[in-house]
Order: structure tokens, then sequence, then C-alpha cells
């Protein structure tokens, strides 16, 4: 009988020393809600002694306004017993001897007795955990405020930076075609220099910055390789002689899915980190089919890149080191293509010889293996130098870039009819002499307004598919409202004046845009 007593007392002992030693609060209470034992940890997270809390309601330690409920709850839970959290789903709250609430998790397991039934209850203190995520949504949601004002610095950015750079290149174009000076010709073409050199440096910072920021969304669809190529290769080839270089590119008979205008600025930088690298030789782009892919190869003869170095060149601000090598640039140009090519799901190859040259190479889905030949008329590549003539009406808020624009255009042999919006347009063409064949429009307008409104007033006006011309610095997805619009493209500031210009041949004479 001894022996049994002290086994009785050694397992009371033992249960004891083990409820106090839990790192969480522990209360028992009986099948009528009466709190039988308690542990140190209850004492502390409560602030009540254990005398206050012995014989006493677990509601107790309830607050006020769930009490009541809770009676039940407890009521349930006695009738259909089982090892699970409390309250799953919802906050619980803990009360303390000085009224204050707390966050608790809380764990329920029955416990029996051959004369009763018990019911233990684990405790959790979980305010430095709701803190920390209440300080993370806090984060988050600071996190997404700083990306929409950073979207909207970028696209504000984008649109007024560019504006003095606009306003530059046409005063440039308008000035190469009114002088005659020798020595004045060579001025303005050492301008130009600095104006690319200025326009590639904002372009790419932006691009950098809109691609960090989410800003891009791919618009894919289906068109035909050979149109880039062709747009591209006027424009690199008199890069290239420009710095003694032959420019080659091969047909590409097939049709490609892709972003267009995100697959040129992916070409276009391959092309021009190739013409920067090159001294000697050629530069060329080619297309390969193979594997229902088409292969895009941009080609130099030009320094090559060390081995080391092949992944480190899509990194910002990184410049191939090697001797002979180019100082110019800013080191961006990989850079965007990476980001662009990820964004794009094409993958992205280089190879390279120190000394002998590189090869970068694009690949993206084919979605016409036969493909078809551009049209002659398609691009601007072939343009006669005959006098132009014609009206054209001038869409543009900013006077500035608007007595820019109307001096380009009218050295080049037009009449210019201007308006700075949508609702000056409808006045104006009241007034107009000749039906313009020209509509030329920036997008964003002073009203509010946009050119692809202002478009349309002239088109109903005249009942006329008015060939347009729709100019916008703004990278944001509502600039996409002008490309569906028939007869019409949409071109990025700062405008290349001279392509601009034979873009405009082609549509006054034919009354069709070229595309782009």
């Amino acid at each position: 009988m001894g022996s049994d007593k002290l086994q009785a007392d050694e397992s009371e002992a033992y249960f004891r020393n083990l409820l106090e030693s839990a790192p969480d609060a522990m209360i028992i209470v009986d099948d009528t809600g009466e709190i039988t034992i308690v542990n140190g940890q209850a004492e502390r997270m409560f602030g009540f002694d254990r005398a206050e809390m012995l014989g006493k309601k677990i509601e107790m330690l309830l607050p006020d306004s769930v009490r009541k409920s809770h009676v039940k709850h407890r009521t349930d839970y006695t009738n259909d017993p089982s090892l699970r959290p409390m309250g799953s789903g919802m906050e619980l709250v803990g009360r303390r001897k000085d009224g204050s609430e707390f966050p608790v998790e809380i764990s329920l397991s029955p416990v029996s007795t051959p004369k009763t039934s018990f019911v233990s209850s684990v405790i959790r203190d979980v305010t430095n955990r709701k803190r920390m995520e209440q300080d993370i949504i806090a984060a988050q949601q600071a996190a997404e405020r700083a990306n929409k004002a950073n979207s909207a610095f970028l696209a504000a950015a984008s649109h007024d930076l560019r504006q003095p750079v606009q306003a530059l290149s046409l005063l440039n174009g308008a000035l190469r075609r009114t002088v005659k000076d020798d020595r004045a010709l060579e001025m303005i073409e050492s301008q130009e220099h600095s104006l690319t050199a200025m326009t590639n440096l904002l372009n790419s910072l932006l691009d950098i910055s809109r691609l960090d920021a989410g800003a891009i969304t791919p618009d894919l669809e289906e068109f035909p390789m050979q149109r880039l190529v062709d747009r591209l290769s006027a424009e690199f080839a008199r890069q290239a002689q420009h710095k003694g270089l032959e420019f080659e590119s091969s047909p590409c008979n097939t049709s490609v899915c892709s972003d267009p205008n995100l697959l040129s600025e992916i070409i276009q930088n391959l092309v021009a980190n190739a013409i920067r690298y090159t001294d000697r030789g050629k530069v060329s782009v080619s297309c390969v089919e193979r594997d229902g892919h088409c292969h895009i190869k941009v080609e130099d003869t030009g320094i090559g890149i060390d081995e080391d170095q092949l992944e480190a060149i899509f990194l910002e601000f990184h410049q191939v080191r090697a001797k002979g090598g180019a100082k110019e640039g800013f080191g961006l140009g990989l850079a965007i293509v990476r980001r662009l090519a990820d964004l794009l799901g094409h993958e992205l190859e280089v190879t390279s010889d120190l000394g002998t040259g590189s090869c970068f190479t694009v690949k993206l889905p084919i979605v016409d293996t036969k493909g078809k030949a551009a049209d002659d008329n398609d691009g601007l590549g072939v343009v006669s130098e005959d006098s132009v003539s014609g009206l054209v009406v001038l869409i543009e808020d900013n006077v500035n870039v608007a007595n820019a624009w109307g001096m380009l255009l009218e050295a080049e042999g037009y009449r210019v009819a201007t308006a700075a919006s949508a609702t000056e347009t409808r006045a104006l063409i009241k007034h107009l002499d000749d039906v313009p064949a020209l509509v030329v429009s920036d997008f964003h307008l002073l009203d509010g307004s946009t050119g692809v409104e202002a478009v349309s007033e002239i088109r109903k006006f005249y009942d006329r598919n008015i060939p347009a011309f729709i100019v916008s610095g703004d990278t944001s997805k509502v600039v996409k409202d002008a490309r569906p619009v028939d007869n019409s493209t949409l071109m990025s500031k700062p405008v290349n004046t001279a392509r601009l210009l034979a873009a405009a041949r082609i549509a006054t004479r034919t009354g069709k845009v070229p595309q782009d």
C-alpha cells in the first residue's frame, strides 16, 4: 500500500514538473468549464495568480463580448470532444487581469478519467507574430504604392523627358533641309550625333526602369519577320556605312509570334552593339529555320568577348574590356536585351571568339513555315526624291514641339495647319481650303483628349480614311489604343526625322500609311 502511494506521489510530481516546464500556457478545465489545473506560464500570460483562476469558469480569461457565445462552443465541444485547434479560421483573443486583450492560438485535447472528463488547452500568445504579419502587409502595401508611383513617374518621364529631345530632333531635321553652308552642315551633323547619343541613353535608362518596375506587358501577334528585317536594315546600313563597315541581311520568309515592337528593340540593341564593337569587316542579320523555330542571328567581325565575360555582358553598365575595344556606349543595351528576351520567353544565346567576332541568336516560334515575302511597298526603302506637296494637319499641345514640327514639314514642302486638341481640331477643319493629305498627332493632348479622337474627328468630317501618324513618348498600356486604328501608325518619340519624312512621302502620295 505504501509503495502504491509513493508511486502515485512520484507520478503526480512528474506530471506537475512536466506541466510547469511546458513552453506554452496550459489550462485544464472540467466538463462544467471550471479551471482545475494551470501552469506558471498561464499565470504570467494572463496576470492572475493560480488561486484566482482555480475553480473559476474559463470564460474569465475571455473578453466580455465573446463570453456568452463561448459557453455554447464549450458545451458543443464537451459533447463531441476531439484533438483540434480551437476556433479554426477565427481570430481568437484572450483577456488579462488588467483588462487588456491579446491575440492567441489555442489547441484543445480531451482528457478522460473514470470519474469525469476534462479538456486540456494549450495557449500561445501570438502578439509578436501578428505584429510581424501586419508589418509585412504594411510593407507589401507600401511596395505596391511605390510601384504604382514608379509606374506613374515612368509614364510621365517617358513623355516629358522625350518632349525636348523630340523638339531638338525636329529642329535638327529642319535645319538640315534649309541650311546650305558646308561648315554649318558639319555642325548640324555633329549636333545630330549628340542628339542620337542623348536619345539612346534616355531610351536605355527608361527601358531598364520600366522593365524592372514590371511596367511593360508584351502584346503578342503574328507577323512576317521580313517586314521587321527590312525596316531595320535601312536604318543600320546607314550606321554601318558611317563607320566604314558592310551590313548584310538575308531574306527571312517566315512568320513569327512575338511582340514586334519589343522584338525590334532586341534586334536594334544587338545590331547597334555589334556595330559599336566592330572596327573592320561587316555586321549581318540572318534568319535560320530549325525545329519549328526562327533563329535570328546577329553576327559581327568585331573584337569578340572573353569566355569568362559571356554572362557578365548582360549586366547593367558592363562593357567588354578588350584591346582595341570601343569606349562609347553605356553598357545598357545587352541588359535590356536579356530582360526583353526573358519577358517574351525567347531563348537567347551568344558565342564568341576573342579577336574574331561574336554571334547573338534569338530563338522564337514560327507560326507559318511557308511565309511570304514582304510587299515591295511595305517598307520605306524605295522612296522617290521628287518634290512633295499637300496639306498636313498637325495636332500637338506643346508649342515648342509644334513649332519644330511645322518647320520640318514646311522645309520639306508641305503646308501645315496646327491644333492643340481634339476640340481645336473640330474648329480648325471647318476653315481649311483643302482636304488634308496626312494627319500627324501627339497621343496625349491638352484637354485630356487623345490623338485617336482627333484623327477620328477629321476622318468623320471629310468621310475619308486619311492616313495618320500618332506620336507618343508615353509607354503606358493606354497608348495601345492607337495601334488598332486603321491606316495609321504609332511612332515613339523622339521620331527619326528621315524615316518619318520618307513615310510621309508615301502616305501623302498613295493615301496609305506604309507598314512599320
